[in-house]
């Protein structure tokens, strides 16, 4: 791949040569690839995947090949832009943006207290980066409300992992694909969501059983050796009915689960009302389905199973997930090569901002209402720990209804686009016309968040700034500044120092100088955390090792293996050492199928060369003729035929709080009674409903009452 004229992206920094190659992780997914950088003339003109690399072993997906193609977009934000009293945006210098962004979050919080304004955060940006952000918001700035768009798509693994395991801790590490005799899949398109680790699947030699729980015949599912093709949101009765059938043949590990859990004679209690008779009626498969997943399991000497956003994002997603681990816990499949109860993240350096963003957890996985943990924290970082709150943060659902509550009346937005992705978006557009100020800082002026706000700030992208991300597989690894940000466009660290400094902190971040500089303070942050990465010695150290895995204490019992999974001895980060069974009852949606909406909506990945909101693959003509050019609604045919509906004519697809117009693509991979809609369009949010996991407050994407109708004269 070249790139005409260079991307036109000016010279590299001093510390590269004019023609070198630069590796470093790619900042879409969050497999955590490394890529190659090849430079001519100073200028990124190519990229290869790195053949040695651990996590990719010389792969790379389409949007690894163009992850360069963004950064010349044409709609990059360059000067600051401030909404005049005409209601234009126009540009402003850096520091009549900053001196609008002081003033006005300053007047909010003088008039109305320190919960008045609040901050949403990304998965997307360095963990350097993140861990400032929350800093300078928390302890500069005074504000007590901040969370991640993480929160849409891993709050719930975070919560289950921390329920189960006392930390949040995914225990693999992805040679576990390759080392697996059985692969249970529980609502993960990985073929299409995370092709190289479907490629690591692809280079297991032990022939395994792969068993793919999904609604729909995808394109993992096709390829496995066993589906599961159960009712929309049946998981948590197919789980529970799973462990039931395992108890009841006597396939528990008794000396695993003696030894190194808690609670699972009450769990076997509960199970007794999941009988084979209930998972049936329930989940639409037949018994003897159920009973051959059964004998696949406990015949597996190394099961793995596995789960992203079909698990994550439900009303009782975090049961759902939890069910999943139980699974693992009971058969003894943890701790051991090809096993483990994994959580496949979503955004890049979610991981990063799992530990570090300073949101629902004090930095490094501290908690903010422990008054050893708020003094450990202003002790690393010389600061007055009544500095820090004592409390975590509302959810990202709560700042929203904060503010149509009037709470919260300013919000700074970075790095993400709540416009588009979040639930129920014409609620959200209503809310966020009610701000007194709203602040998006972002790449890119032609997001929909960045669209409605009062002051755009121009932030630098990936390749354009240093950091380090950290994959699913607790990998911590590096991205390299390969590129010069273009006009007046700043890394989202120089903006959060310069914020620091106008707002009048600055001096509580005189040590955050640069990003190794904050990676080192990190460091020391994590001492003594299940996540301690002391014995990283610095960014020379990730680059020569192709990324360290935490835990990597520092004394001296860690090395640099590639390959390195938790739980191996048995302990678990809960006091007593022990994993604990969590169960509940499941219950249904709040919405319910009904004659006006008869059909369940799904939405999902829609290709691999599609990425969120669009708003950087979209910047490439590749990766647009990789994906479908209008939008679609997958259907079955039986439904379709119900409805008059042909192959490729217009439709309507609707809900109680709005509708959208698609393609109808009539398809058997789609189970009668639901439909699919891809989940990058910019009119799926119009149908999605806010409801909410309990404990995780992530929102339920998977499940919407729907109709599907001609259109009518009245919807144009």
């Amino acid at each position: 791949m070249r790139a005409p004229g260079g991307f036109g992206l000016g010279q590299v920094p001093e510390r590269l040569r004019p023609d070198q190659t630069a590796r470093m992780v790619c900042g879409f997914c969050s497999t955590g690839c490394s890529l190659d950088a090849h430079l001519q003339d100073g200028v990124p003109v190519n990229l290869t995947p790195t053949a040695d690399y651990p996590v990719n072993l010389g792969m790379a997906c389409p949007k690894g090949w163009e992850a360069l193609t963004p950064l010349a977009a044409p709609d990059r934000a360059t000067p600051p832009l401030l909404r005049d009293a005409r209601g234009r945006l126009h540009p402003v210098s850096w520091e009549e943006a900053l001196g609008a962004f002081t003033h006005r979050f300053k007047d909010i919080l003088a008039a109305n207290g320190p919960e008045s304004v609040a901050f949403l955060s990304t998965g997307q940006i360095p963990t350097e980066e993140m861990a400032l952000l929350g800093a300078v918001a928390k302890f500069g700035m005074g504000l007590v409300h901040g969370d991640g768009n993480t929160r849409q798509c891993m709050a719930t693994s975070v919560v289950a992992y921390k329920q189960s395991f006392g930390f949040d801790a995914p225990p693999y590490t992805y040679a576990d694909f390759e080392q697996s005799d059985v692969i249970v899949l529980v609502g993960s398109n990985l073929c299409v969501a995370h092709p190289i680790l479907w490629e690591r699947v692809c280079r297991n030699p032990h022939s395994p059983e792969v068993l793919v729980v999904d609604p729909r015949t995808t394109e993992t599912a096709m390829a496995a050796t066993q589906h599961l093709a159960i009712r929309p949101k049946s998981d948590l009765v197919l789980l529970y009915g799973l462990a039931h059938l395992l108890v009841e043949r006597g396939c528990v590990d008794r000396q695993f689960v003696d030894e190194h859990t808690t609670a699972f004679d009450e769990f076997a209690a509960f199970l007794v009302d999941f009988g084979p008779d209930r998972v049936v009626a329930e989940t639409g498969i037949d018994r003897e389905q159920l009973d051959h997943v059964v004998d696949t399991i406990a015949r597996g000497e190394r099961v793995s199973f596995w789960w992203t956003m079909g698990v994550n994002q439900g009303h009782e997603s975090t049961r759902t997930a939890q069910a999943i681990i139980n699974l693992a816990l009971m058969t003894g499949n943890i701790g051991r090569p090809g096993t483990g109860a994994n959580s496949i993240t979503g955004q890049c350096n979610a991981m990063g901002s799992r530990l570090f963003s300073n949101t629902t957890n004090l930095l490094g996985g501290h908690d903010f209402a422990e008054p050893a943990h708020r003094a450990k924290v202003a002790g690393v970082l010389g600061i007055d720990p009544a500095c820090i709150p004592d409390r975590p943060s509302l959810a990202y659902d709560q700042i929203i209804e904060g503010i149509v509550g009037g709470r919260i009346k300013g919000l700074w937005v970075v790095a993400t686009n709540p416009a588009h992705s979040w639930i129920s978006q014409g609620h959200l557009h209503e809310v966020l016309d009610r701000l007194d100020f709203l602040v998006v800082q972002d790449m890119y002026t032609s997001t929909e968040t960045a669209q409605r706000a009062d002051l755009v700030l121009p932030a630098a992208g990936w390749g354009e700034k240093e950091g380090t991300f950290i994959n699913s597989e607790r990998r911590v690894g590096l991205i390299k500044r390969v590129a010069k940000a273009p006009g007046a466009a700043l890394a989202d660290f120089s903006i959060f120092k310069l914020i620091a400094d106008a707002w009048g902190c600055g001096e509580l971040f005189r040590e955050w100088e640069s990003p190794e500089a904050v990676f080192a303070i990190l460091r020391r942050l994590s001492a003594g955390q299940p996540c301690d990465f002391t014995g990283i010695r610095g960014y020379e150290h990730l680059e020569a090792a192709g990324g360290v895995q935490w835990p990597y204490p520092a004394d001296g019992t860690a090395d640099d293996a590639s390959e390195r999974r938790l739980f191996g001895d048995g302990r678990f980060f809960h006091g007593d050492g022990r994993a604990r069974f969590l169960f509940e009852t499941p219950r249904p949606s709040r919405e319910f199928l009904r004659p006006k909406f008869p059909l369940v909506l799904l939405t999902g990945r829609g290709s691999s060369s599609e990425w969120h909101t669009g708003t950087r693959t979209s910047k490439s003509a590749l990766l647009r003729s990789l994906s479908a050019s209008e939008p679609y609604v997958q259907l079955a045919p039986a439904d379709a035929e119900a409805r008059g509906v042909s192959a490729n004519e217009w439709v309507v697809v609707e809900s109680a709080r709005g509708s959208m117009r698609a393609r109808a693509f009539v398809t058997s991979t789609v189970r009668p009674g639901a439909v699919f809609v891809p989940m990058h369009l910019a009119t799926t949010n119009q149908l999605t409903q806010a409801e909410f996991d309990p404990y995780s407050r992530q929102p339920s994407y998977k499940w919407c009452p729907v109709q599907v109708r001609r259109p009518e004269p009245w919807d144009a």
